[in-house]
């Protein structure tokens, strides 16, 4: 099968290289000084799935037409990429891969042709140079559409995709989005502070406002009428539960998130992009926080605050000590 992923970083990389062994015709969209290296030296992969190799095709764009389409980019820059390919795109069934709640959703709007799925991962991958990927968790990923049972679409690609990793085609995809998003609070302090997530979630205080903060997400969530969808261990039941369980009792659950994340440091993608020198994907996820709540009349001052954080790190290159972040929030 001819696949082409757009964006060559962590989880674009990783999904090349687990495709490329599945004997799919791989093609990978590369920007800037990274696309030489791709070109030259292919892409090599450490980690959760062991030493993997793959040379695929590496192109700046897209030339040709291909079975699927699998859009890895950072969701501040999924647009673009898909408009730039769209020519080719609009007709080819598309995967969208990112976090945040509307990639589905802009992809369908750029190519009304095509059937557009998102799929939702935990894997945990860090990026250490053009080509170069440690995957320092291996998990599930979840495929889907819509807020209804999985359809046979859903299911034909799901098969194909967890021949080379482990995927399931979920029932309510929205619903799993929003509880994708609560873990993806685990971003932002990181981002703020250059720790890794082990070491937010260790520190008292800062566990103390990521709690606060995915408390947040799931009230929104709540008052938006949103079933959230099972992953991880997280269901419905649970997530309506801990919004309404004291503070101190809502800790389990990024201590629970740390104990399955094991030793090896979990940076975070925005805290990766930060050091890569790019723009992070906020907005689109304490961001994305914030416009719900706006949208259903619940305020959420701790999302807006780091949201504002991570910006004012992108700006000045300078990470905050956890006791600066604390006396922002006195």
């Amino acid at each position: 099968m001819r696949i082409a992923v757009i964006g060559a970083g962590a989880l674009g990389s990783t999904f090349c290289c687990l495709l490329a062994e599945q004997g799919h015709d791989v093609v990978v969209t590369v920007r800037g000084a990274a696309l030489p290296a791709v070109l030259a030296d292919g892409i090599r992969l450490t980690g959760g799935y062991g030493e993997r190799f793959a040379r695929p095709v590496a192109v700046e764009r897209l030339v040709d037409s291909y079975d699927l389409a699998l859009v890895c980019t950072k969701a501040q820059d999924a647009a673009a990429a898909i408009t730039e390919n769209a020519a080719l795109l609009n007709g080819t069934p598309v995967i969208v891969v990112q976090n945040g709640l509307d990639g589905v959703a802009t992809a369908q709007r750029l190519l009304p042709r095509s059937e557009c799925l998102g799929l939702i991962t935990i894997i945990a991958a860090h990026y250490e140079g053009p080509g170069r990927v440690r995957v320092t968790t291996a998990a599930l990923s979840y495929l889907g559409r819509g807020d209804g049972p999985a359809d046979t679409v859903t299911r034909r690609w799901q098969a194909v995709l967890h021949a080379a990793m482990p995927t399931l085609a979920v029932d309510n995809f929205v619903g799993a989005q929003w509880t994708k998003l609560v873990v993806n609070m685990l971003n932002a302090l990181p981002a703020i502070t250059g720790l890794s997530v082990q070491e937010v979630i260790g520190c008292a205080s800062l566990r103390r406002l990521l709690t606060r903060s995915m408390r947040e997400t799931v009230r929104v969530g709540l008052a938006s009428e949103v079933r959230f969808g099972t992953l991880q261990g997280l269901s419905h039941r649970r997530l309506r539960v801990f919004a309404l369980a004291p503070l101190w009792a809502g800790q389990i659950l990024p201590l629970s998130m740390r104990a399955r994340m094991g030793t090896v440091p979990n940076q975070g993608s925005t805290l990766q992009s930060l050091a890569r020198g790019q723009r992070t994907e906020i907005d689109f996820l304490n961001g994305a926080v914030m416009r719900a709540g706006a949208a259903a009349g619940v305020a959420v001052p701790v999302n807006a605050l780091l949201t504002e954080l991570v910006h004012e790190v992108e700006r000045s290159g300078r990470f905050l000590a956890p006791a600066e972040v604390l006396a922002r929030f006195r």
